[in-house]
């Protein structure tokens, strides 16, 4: 079982997710969050469940899909994950 971090990056990006979505309903905002929250302990069992991110062409850096978001993550090693960044599908990434 993996151990998985969410870096400084990813949690500003859920912030912002929640604080975006939670100018029209609160309530929603937070069942968004939670369900990404929810689909990253995925990566606790299935570290290469994810696509390798096209951007990077790494096998190392890979993203899994919740709703309009796209949760980037790197496999530092088979125990530990690292979520870089939480990106909206409509948004370039640019860096991570």
């Amino acid at each position: 079982m993996a151990q998985v971090i969410l870096s400084p990056a990813a949690l500003n990006d859920l912030q912002a997710i929640f604080d975006y979505i939670a100018k029209d309903s609160e309530l929603y905002a937070a069942k968004v969050v939670d369900k990404i929250l929810h689909r990253i302990t995925v990566l606790e069992t299935h570290i290469r469940v994810g696509k390798i991110v096209s951007e990077f062409q790494t096998e190392a850096i890979r993203e899994i899909p919740e709703g309009n978001y796209r949760i980037i993550y790197r496999i530092e090693n088979e125990t530990e994950i690292s979520v870089a960044r939480i990106y909206h599908r409509a948004r370039l990434l640019k860096e991570l």
